[in-house]
């Protein structure tokens, strides 16, 4: 590190400003010439806390800031647990539940998130009556809000607090539980680089550990700032580092060693975790990675049988001195000194590496010479990520980067394994030549282009990433076109990488591809009473008592609903499902017998919501519900009209219905194991004339499905392929229990359409009229003479 800067480099001191916080990092650069500049101005930012988003947008490798966006997936204790039971979720599908690389993320503890696992969490209670639970703000630091819970029943429902398995047999010092305070240091996103220094602390609770005081925060938590509250005790705040406390393990006859290996081992699969979510917000937040790194403050309980547990990652943490000076004080303020000048010389702030920062992905010597030249300058930071050994940790990236790869070759010298790949959460569908991919999990559809198809196809036919890149080469070379290389292996890492953080591709591992079944969905909402004006609501041959307890929110659901809301006698109503609107501060609540359904309703919300709701529970197992208008012929015949909930698509509606003769109602329910017969629901579709709840055959043969044009659309009709309606078609698709529909269901539906009429109309200025609809109708809805069509209507 050199002793002369330029006098106009400038270091930036934002956030939650605290002078014991910024003392370090101040100090250190005052002693290289540093000046001292502001949001404005500055070469360096010190940021406690996150800063304005803008400022992500001026970071380079010659501008730092001491955070990367998306670093919520770490520092958010609801997020580290969803990062890592995702992170285990898919290492159990790829590879089973009890493989090695399974149980090597057994560190976290469950964790529940209020409101929405409040009823999990309580079954989880009533199945495991002696086990604890801490609660915790899910953002919130210093110990604020954390509280040993006796019955979960008190856990609150709002918003942002989290519930926690409690770890009851914890290690001890003297006596005096404790937890480990470890310093995680990320320099690089592109590739992952982490290290983790090599001091620490292990800080005590200020009050023996009693397994039955479970209110005695002094005994039960070790946080300093909830300690030092302590008058009782003669050392309320006690700090010890970690030489000295690797040193008493020793004379305890325990293996120090070993414990460490697994610390080491839980930090980096940790940061794995989470790097996906932090790539991804990066880019959102158009900030250049080599402008950004992160100290983490990650808390670590160890147990009596030495096994480590992750408790919680911190955002900037604390540099303040919490011990007094005999206490571990002196050591800490020596230790988080030492720290802050590593990180400068580490993450090279002052600016002594002079070689330039490639653009885009360098090659392998460049990634080999960065990574050497950050070690040089580690101090006391011990590099974890790339490991020595990295097929260790490969297999947990849903995909390694091209960057990760590389320069794990070459640090070690040699080839690593091939990447293979296998479809995890998707189903494929073809039309003409042409590739759609439907997510399972989440009901995306996506529509990729000539090139991504084919590395699509090369992957699941069991080609590694560099092995589909020299096969679009060679492609390419054979059709005349020379092709960049480098650019195009860039283009298919990227795209694999997209699909497995999507969830749609995994790394291959040694489990069947069906492990995971679809896990049942707990009901997550509380319970209430309702009470008010009982009303009879009949929709889809189903009945409901509605009680409603505001006359102005009767009479908005008396103009939505029409004839389907009628008066309902006491006695009658006992006997039906209960559904109730209740008045509540800023708004309106809709509940049913279990559960609250929605809350802080506007009047104009209320029908939509809750026909939202009832629709959903119109679907069966096999018979899942499109929620889209459905126009009805004279002839028994249906048009799916999948058009956007605007003026425009109302206009249109009523010409089409003017033109057909017909009637208009919303939603339909398909058969899956024979979909050319449909059958028409009867909600309601507002402000537009001609829908209707009566009238409406049993079922319908649908015809034809139609879709909205796009702008620049010069045909007021135009034919639409079978894989773009199936885009259209999905996510209007409900299934009676609330998942995405499954491969076979969507392949169903794909056969189905291909037999259809799909169209794109335009609405809005050249839209049809009358008159041309009609011409047009006369082909796209007429009965198929060799069907018998009902000619009952439903009552």
């Amino acid at each position: 590190m050199t002793e002369q800067h330029s006098p106009t480099r400038r270091f930036w001191l934002g956030g939650r400003r605290a002078a014991e916080q910024d003392r370090f990092f101040r100090e250190a650069l005052e002693l290289l010439g540093w000046q001292v500049g502001d949001e404005q101005d500055w070469d360096a930012g010190w940021i406690t806390g996150m800063p304005d988003p803008a400022q992500f947008r001026r970071v380079s490798p010659t501008r730092r800031l001491n955070h990367f966006p998306g670093n919520a997936a770490l520092t958010v204790k609801s997020r580290l647990h969803d990062s890592l039971s995702t992170l285990r979720e898919r290492i159990q599908e790829s590879h089973g539940l009890d493989h090695e690389l399974g149980q090597r993320l057994a560190f976290f503890p469950r964790a529940y998130v209020m409101p929405g696992d409040y009823h999990e969490l309580q079954e989880a209670a009533l199945a495991n009556p002696d086990q604890r639970w801490i609660l915790k703000p899910t953002n919130a630091s210093k110990g604020k809000g954390v509280r040993v819970l006796r019955d979960v029943a008190e856990a609150p429902l709002a918003r942002d607090w989290l519930v926690q398995e409690y770890l009851t047999n914890p290690h001890t010092i003297r006596g005096h539980k404790y937890v480990l305070r470890l310093y995680v240091l990320i320099t690089s996103l592109e590739p992952l680089r982490v290290y983790l220094y090599r001091q620490g602390f292990a800080k005590l609770a200020s009050e023996p550990w009693d397994p039955e005081d479970a209110d005695n925060p002094y005994s039960q938590l070790t946080n300093p700032d909830i300690n030092a509250l302590n008058s009782r005790a003669e050392v309320p705040v006690e700090f010890i580092d970690l030489d000295r406390y690797r040193q008493w393990l020793r004379d305890q006859g325990h293996d120090d060693d070993r414990l460490f290996a697994r610390i080491h081992d839980l930090v980096a699969l940790t940061t794995i975790s989470a790097v996906d979510a932090m790539r991804r917000r990066t880019a959102q937040a158009g900030a250049d990675p080599r402008g950004c790194y992160e100290l983490l403050g990650l808390d670590c309980l160890v147990d009596d049988t030495l096994r480590p547990w992750i408790l919680e990652c911190n955002l900037s943490p604390s540099l303040g001195i919490c011990a007094a000076p005999d206490n571990g004080g002196r050591t800490e303020e020596a230790v988080k000194g030492e720290l802050v000048r590593d990180l400068i010389s580490l993450v090279d702030i002052p600016g002594d590496d002079t070689r330039e920062a490639a653009d885009g992905t360098p090659d392998t010597a460049q990634l080999v010479a960065e990574a050497e030249a950050e070690q040089a300058r580690a101090g006391g930071f011990l590099r974890l990520l790339p490991a020595d050994e990295p097929e260790r940790y490969l297999s947990y990236f849903s995909l390694p980067s091209l960057a990760d790869s590389a320069l794990a070759e070459g640090l070690v010298g040699r080839a690593m394994p091939p990447l293979r790949l296998r479809r995890r959460h998707a189903v494929e569908l073809v039309d003409e030549a042409r590739l759609a991919l439907y997510d399972t999990r989440s009901g995306r559809y996506y529509r990729p282009n000539d090139t991504a198809a084919l590395i699509w196809l090369l992957a699941t036919e069991g080609l590694d990433p560099d092995a589909i890149a020299e096969e679009l080469a060679r492609a390419a070379a054979e059709a005349g076109t020379m092709p960049d290389g480098p650019a195009l292996r860039r283009d298919v890492w990227a795209t694999l990488g997209d699909w497995c953080r999507d969830g749609l591709l995994c790394q291959q591992g040694g489990a069947p591809a069906a492990l995971a079944g679809e896990r049942e969905v707990e009901d997550r909402t509380t319970p209430v009473s309702p009470s008010g004006q009982a009303m009879r609501l009949s929709l889809d041959g189903r009945h409901w008592t509605l009680d409603v307890a505001s006359g102005r929110a009767m009479a908005r659901l008396t103009t939505w609903f029409g004839e389907r809301l009628s008066p309902l006698a006491d006695e009658a109503a006992s006997r039906l499902p209960r559904l109730a609107v209740l008045r509540e501060t800023g708004g309106y609540a809709l509940v049913d017998e279990k559960r609250l359904l929605a809350s802080r309703l506007t009047l104009a919300q209320l029908g939509p919501v809750l026909t939202a709701h009832l629709i959903r529970q119109a679907a069966m197992p096999g018979r899942p519900v499109v929620d889209a208008a459905l126009l009805v012929t004279p002839h028994g015949t249906g048009m799916l009209c999948l058009l956007p909930d605007d003026e425009e698509r109302r206009v249109l509606l009523q010409r089409l219905r003017k033109a057909a003769g017909g009637v208009l109602t919303r939603g339909v329910r398909l058969d899956l194991s024979d979909p050319t017969t449909a059958e028409p629901l009867d909600f309601p579709l507002p402000d537009v004339a001609g829908e209707t709840s009566t009238g409406l055959p049993e079922s319908v043969t649908l015809r034809s499905v139609l879709l909205p044009a796009e702008e620049a659309a010069e045909e007021a009709f135009a034919p639409v392929a079978m894989l773009e309606a199936l885009g259209s078609l999905l996510p209007n698709c409900l299934t009676c229990d609330g998942q995405a529909l499954d491969a076979h269901s969507v392949t169903v539906l794909s056969e189905w359409l291909a037999t259809l009429s799909s169209h794109a109309v335009r609405s809005g200025p050249g839209a049809p009229d009358a008159a041309s609809l009609a011409e047009w109708l006369v082909t796209r809805t007429a009965p198929d003479p060799h069907v018998i069509r009902p000619a009952m209507a439903r009552e």
